[in-house]
Order: structure tokens, then C-alpha cells, then sequence
């Protein structure tokens, strides 16, 4: 590929280009869905291409192929650096890229069983158990389950002498039951909803999650649903269980802290950030024990990696440092506006075919000092809250919404019951600030998003939130019919 690469920095160089940069990815993806018994999805998907990325006349250009040969890289870096001399005509600012030294270096993330050399047969035959133990009560209708396995391998070369290689997998998986009665329809996902828990780690994840285990709990859960009270209405003490904090995160603070956001470069396709670069070390986004650190290095995390797009070497830093607002997710084309020298390393393209934009690393709400049985003893009136069920934000990612698949009624610290549809909503400093209490790394762990959704031309990203189940103060809850 060397040879490969030095023609298309060559080209572009020679063309006028200012700075090239190469991405060539070989990915490949198994993907396997049983639905009531029948497997609905059995594929495998593999890809390979190549990005090239100039800047000439201080603006960018970007063109992508799939033919991999010494004709069709010449052909697309001659594509990108005339696309370029287009968009700087019309480009309000040239391009200003943060110093980055060259980095030569090889990178894999870590795993014990290679998903890709487990049988097929074997996967399947676990789903169908999984299947069968769901629909033994003719009351679950629907039953889902799913398994989807990542490689990914890239070569990253820049004008500036870097020369990177890094190679991952992701694995994952979950299932759901659905249990519908004459007048009502109730669903209980596991370990989490849309699609489960995916790590960057290999087949062991599948073997821990001990998914024949839980799947009896998953199907009762469904059913008792059917019968139990809706949620109250008012405000309540609650507790969020790991994966829908996790999303909590994902929303209120991922998201508008991508500093693109922030100035309005989403603003037509998903809204912009209340997180203005005012507010930089100076604003209360949460109470004194919320601290909110974003980590390219997570072991396990979907979004870790050795380096980004921009050829960055991953980094973890705080967002927010005892409840004041403290960072952000920045690229090195835009790390100057806030007075940072370096980038994040928060770059990040999906596929090849794709331009890199800010994306969110992986980014974790740090554990506090509570045992759970202690945390349910210490609440007088309050809701568990488990398993996303629905979520809605505002275009500030301010004011929001997130209904949850179960709630579990604590009175004097203890679980007296379940109610179904429940919903809360809050504004996002206040929510954050009513947060007094989390519980210790015993019960914190990473949860896997795998679907996350930004720009235009709409791009697919992954990664990792950490977190512990945690308790807010006076939040109002409802349901959701």
C-alpha cells in the first residue's frame, strides 16, 4: 500500500495541495437477527476504500474511491485538490489546522476470542435458545434477538510524515420480548435496548452477558407489565440505572459539547449547544460530585482508539470538573477558537466514503462513593428507572424528555413494586444539579451506543458512555401512552 499512498500525497502535492492526508479502510460485518424463530437477518458485509483529504488555497477538498489501484487514487486525488480550488472561493476563513507532530505507529485494540472465527452455527444456536425460553408464554408476540461483530483495519498517511495502522473489533449483541394484552403492548430489553451492549473486545463479551440466564427474568418482566399501575405523575426522587444514564450523557452533554455544534455546524440538521464558549470553566452544568470526563483511551470503549482522522493521538480530559463546565470535543481545524493549541483528537469519518467531522470519544460519568443496597435505603420516595425506552431534546440539547421501559417504585428504601410508561423530564444544568449521589466503581461499567446520527450527509458513529446508577433529587416524571 505504500506505493499507494505516496502516489496520492504525491499527486496532491503537486497539484498545489498545501496538505493531503489518506485514509484506506478494509472493514468487514456479521450480522445475524431471529425474530419469532426465524432468522431474519444472516449477512456479511465487507468493504474497502479509500479517502483522500487536501487543503489547497486555505480550503478543503475531499474525494473518495473504491478503486484501490494506482489509476483510481491518482484520479481521486486530482478530484479532491480540484474540489478545493472550488470551495475556496466561496470559504469565508482558510483553514487553520493545530500543530500536530508526525506520529509512525501500529495500533489493535485487545480481545480474547476472535468473533469472526466462532461458527456461524454456534451463534445461531444460541439466539434460537434465547428465542425459544422468550416465547414459551403465548402472551410475548415479539421476540428479537441479535448478534453483530466489527473489523475494521486503516492505514492513515499524511503530508506531514505520519504513518498510522490500527486495526479494532466490536461485538455485541441483546434481545427483546414484547407482551401485548387486549389493551396494552409492553416491551423489556436486555442487557440494554436498541440492539443490546457492544464492546471492543472479541466473543467473550457475548459468553459474560449470560444471555440464556436472563432470558426467563426478560420475558416475566414483559408480562407483569401488561398489568402493573402506570407511573405517577409529579415530582419524584429518582435513581437511573447505568445504560439509561448512559444515554443521559450521551444527550445532555455528548452532543453539545462537539464544538462544531457550539458554532452552528449542525444547526439545520440537529440543532446547536446552550454550551456557548462563554461558559468555559465558568458555568455550573452539574452539582459539586458530577464529573464528566471524555477518554479516547477507555479500555473497551467503542470510540478508543490510537489516533483519530486528523492523525491526533487520543486523549482524556474532563468536561466537567466538580459540576463546572471544563472542555470540549474539538478536531484540529477548530481547537484555536477556544485558545487550545492541540486538538482532542475527536475527528472522526464514517467509513471511507466519508468526510471527518468532530465526534464524540467516549465520555463517562466518574463513579461515586454509594453500594446500591445503600443508595435504595437512603430514598424515601422514589422511581428506579431502567432501559431507554424513547428519548427527545430540545435543539439546544437543553430542555428534554426520556421515557424508560420499567420503573421500580421505591417507598422508605425499599422496591415495593413496578409501574409501566414512565417518563422524566428536566431541564439539563438543573437536572445535573439535582444529582446527589452515585454509586462506586463496583457498578460503573461502559455501555456501547453503536447508531449515533450527525451530519449532513448523515454519518453513523460509535462509542462508549461509563457510568453507575445514580440519584436525582425532585424530578418530574409522568407517563408516556
Amino acid at each position: 500500500m505504500k506505493d499507494i499512498i505516496e502516489l496520492a500525497l504525491g499527486r496532491a502535492m503537486i497539484d498545489g495541495a498545501s496538505y493531503a492526508d489518506i485514509r484506506i479502510i478494509d472493514s468487514v460485518t456479521e450480522e445475524i437477527v431471529i425474530k419469532n424463530g426465524v432468522i431474519g437477518t444472516l449477512k456479511e458485509n465487507k468493504d474497502f476504500g479509500a479517502g483522500i483529504r487536501v487543503i489547497k488555497n486555505g480550503a478543503w477538498g475531499f474525494s473518495a474511491t473504491n478503486d484501490v489501484t494506482k489509476d483510481g487514487i491518482e484520479a481521486c486525488a486530482r478530484l479532491a485538490v480540484r474540489i478545493a480550488e472550488n470551495s475556496a472561493r466561496l470559504a469565508r476563513e482558510k483553514v487553520r489546522l493545530a500543530y500536530e507532530p508526525p506520529h509512525i505507529d501500529k495500533w489493535r485494540s485487545g480481545f480474547l476470542i476472535d468473533p469472526f472465527q466462532v461458527p456461524t452455527e454456534k451463534k445461531i444456536e444460541l439466539l434460537m435458545k434465547v428465542d425459544e425460553i422468550l416465547r414459551k408464554d403465548p402472551r410475548i408476540k415479539v421476540a428479537e434477538s441479535t448478534l453483530l461483530f466489527e473489523r475494521e483495519r486503516k492505514i492513515f498517511a499524511s503530508t506531514e510524515g505520519s504513518y498510522i495502522e490500527e486495526e479494532f473489533i466490536v461485538s455485541g449483541g441483546g434481545y427483546s420480548a414484547s407482551a401485548v394484552s387486549e389493551s396494552d403492548f409492553q416491551t423489556r430489553s436486555y442487557p440494554s435496548s436498541f440492539g443490546g451492549q457492544y464492546c471492543q473486545c472479541g466473543y467473550e463479551l457475548i459468553e459474560s452477558l449470560d444471555f440464556i440466564g436472563n432470558a426467563e427474568r426478560i420475558r416475566e418482566e414483559a408480562i407483569a407489565l401488561l398489568s402493573a399501575p402506570q407511573c405517577p405523575s409529579g415530582k419524584k426522587d429518582i435513581i437511573l440505572e447505568g445504560s439509561q444514564l448512559a444515554l443521559q450523557i450521551h444527550e445532555s452533554c455528548g452532543h453539545p459539547s462537539e464544538l462544531d455544534r457550539v458554532f452552528g455546524y449542525e444547526a439545520n440538521y440537529a440543532g446547536t449547544s446552550f454550551l456557548t464558549t462563554e461558559k468555559l470553566k465558568t458555568f455550573r452544568y452539574g452539582s459539586p460530585i458530577v464529573n464528566i470526563v471524555a477518554d479516547g483511551t477507555l479500555p473497551m470503549g467503542l470510540a478508543t482508539r490510537g489516533y483519530d482522522d486528523d492523525g491526533v493521538r487520543s486523549d482524556r480530559w474532563f468536561l466537567v470538573k466538580d459540576g463546572i463546565w471544563w472542555g470540549y470535543l474539538t478536531n484540529r481545524e477548530l481547537a484555536h477558537k477556544i485558545g487550545e493549541e492541540r486538538s482532542r483528537g475527536c475527528n472522526r469519518a464514517d467509513g471511507w466514503r466519508n468526510f471527518p467531522i468532530i465526534r464524540m470519544t467516549n465520555i463517562s460519568l466518574l463513579p461515586g462513593e454509594f453500594e446500591f443496597e445503600d443508595l435504595i435505603a437512603d430514598t424515601d420516595d422514589g422511581l428506579l428507572l431502567e432501559v431507554n425506552r424513547s428519548w427527545s431534546i430540545d435543539q439546544r440539547r437543553l430542555n428534554f424528555q426520556f421515557g424508560c421501559e420499567i420503573g421500580r417504585v421505591i417507598k422508605n428504601g425499599k422496591i415495593v413494586g413496578i409501574v409501566k410508561n414512565p417518563t422524566y423530564q428536566g431541564i439539563t444544568p438543573e437536572f445535573w444539579g439535582s444529582c446527589d449521589a452515585i454509586c462506586n466503581w463496583k457498578y460503573w461499567r461502559p455501555y456501547g451506543v453503536i447508531n449515533c446520527g450527525k451530519g449532513e450527509p448523515g454519518q453513523r458513529a460509535e462509542m462508549s458512555h461509563g457510568a453507575a446508577p445514580a440519584r436525582f433529587r425532585n424530578v418530574t416524571v409522568g407517563v408516556a401512552r
